[in-house]
Formats: C-alpha cells, sequence, structure tokens
C-alpha cells in the first residue's frame, strides 16, 4: 500500500510540475520577437481600461508575477509584460484587464472568489500553526490523541485553499476567452497569424491555478501520509 502511496505522490509531483513547465514554454515561445507591436503590455492595459472607463484601475509593474488586486483596483503585470511588446506581453495583459472588468461589473463569480482566496490565506496561517504546535502538545501531553486531532485539523485546513485554487479556473478562462480574446480581436491586434498562438497563451495564462491547485492536492496527500503514521 506504501509503495501505491508513493507512486500517486510520485505522479502528482509530475501532475504539478508539468502544467508549470508548459505555461512557461508558451509564453517564452511567444515572446520573440519581443517589438512585434509599436506599444507594451502596459500602454495596451492603459488604453483598454480607459476605453472601457476604468481610468481609476492603475496600470503598475510588479516582481510579483502577473494579477489584478481588487483591493487597490490594480492591474500588474511583471516586468517582462510591463514593458514588453510581444505577443505574450499585450495577450496577458488583456487577460488581466479582463479581470478588472470582472470586478468593476460585479460578476458574481469573481466576488466569490476573492472570498475564497482571501479565507484560504486565513486557513493556510492556522494550518502552519496547528502543524507547528504538534510537536510542542505530543511533549506536553505525552499522549498521541491531542496531537492527532490537531493534525487531522490540519490536514482539513489544508484543504481549503485546493477548493478556492479549483474555483480560479471558470473565472480565469472568462476573463481569457470571452473579455481578452474579444478585445484583442476587437483592436485588430491578432492577425490571422496571432489567433492559434494568443489562444494558448490565453489558455496557459488561465491554467497556472491547475498547478497550484495539483501542488495543493500533493500536500494534503504528505500530511495524510503522515497522519497515517
Amino acid at each position: 500500500m506504501s509503495i501505491l502511496l508513493l507512486a500517486a505522490m510520485g505522479l502528482l509531483a509530475l501532475l504539478s510540475w508539468w502544467p508549470n513547465w508548459w505555461v512557461g514554454q508558451v509564453m517564452a515561445r511567444h515572446a520573440q520577437p519581443a517589438d512585434r507591436y509599436p506599444f507594451s503590455g502596459a500602454d495596451l492595459a492603459r488604453y483598454l481600461l480607459d476605453r472601457r472607463g476604468l481610468g481609476d484601475v492603475t496600470v503598475e509593474a510588479t516582481k510579483e508575477g502577473d494579477h489584478y488586486d481588487p483591493h487597490t483596483r490594480s492591474v500588474r503585470l511583471s516586468p517582462a509584460h510591463f514593458s514588453g511588446r510581444s505577443l505574450t506581453a499585450i495577450t496577458v495583459a488583456a487577460h488581466e484587464v479582463g479581470h478588472a472588468l470582472q470586478h468593476a461589473e460585479g460578476d458574481p463569480a469573481f466576488a466569490r472568489r476573492q472570498e475564497m482566496v482571501e479565507r484560504s490565506a486565513w486557513a493556510q496561517r492556522v494550518a502552519g500553526w496547528i502543524l507547528v504546535a504538534i510537536p510542542a502538545v505530543t511533549l506536553i501531553e505525552k499522549q498521541p490523541a491531542p496531537a492527532l486531532v490537531m493534525l487531522v485539523v490540519g490536514v482539513l485546513t489544508m484543504a481549503v485553499p485546493l477548493m478556492a485554487q479549483l474555483s480560479n479556473l471558470p473565472i480565469e478562462l472568462d476573463a481569457s476567452f470571452k473579455r481578452a480574446l474579444p478585445m484583442l480581436e476587437e483592436g485588430g491586434w491578432l492577425g490571422k497569424a496571432e489567433r492559434k498562438p494568443a489562444r494558448q497563451i490565453l489558455r496557459a495564462a488561465a491554467f497556472t491555478y491547475v498547478a497550484q491547485a495539483l501542488s495543493s492536492v500533493l500536500n494534503v496527500v504528505k500530511w495524510l501520509r503522515g497522519l497515517r503514521m
């Protein structure tokens, strides 16, 4: 049974690595030529936001990965996509603007996602405290039962981020294909040769959360394995 569990964990590790690798390959492949467009990802994001009456949403460079921050109403792009003029740069910028539109329109799914993300962050902190406290409780009580209960609670708490990441996928696909892609096509920025690559990039942008979800599954399996010991 332990061999099967180790094999399952190895498969999950491989599955959690592969999406990240695939996303990186897609993004890098279409980052060339670097001067495909006469404007940058930041320029396009600013233009799209202004055209849709979202002048109060800022566009910023960040080292924390491309994302939209609903608390500060900011589209944040990595340096390569903020200043870049490649197909990848403008496509990723349009995707993040798609999230700003979801927020501005009061999309219920986007609002639920944000609530789940905030609860997930809280749950992860609680799980960390519980798992760190387990050895101390075991030594103090000199019984495995309290530590066992804490471990169960910790594993369940770690499952909350998994649910949050799984709930992200429909919202990411909406931002990619119902918002970003139409904006790019209506603006005339995608020629016939760019349409298929742009779809690949948008799919990659959406599926980054699949890798995160698989990583969360792997973490939960690891702690379940610890629970069995």
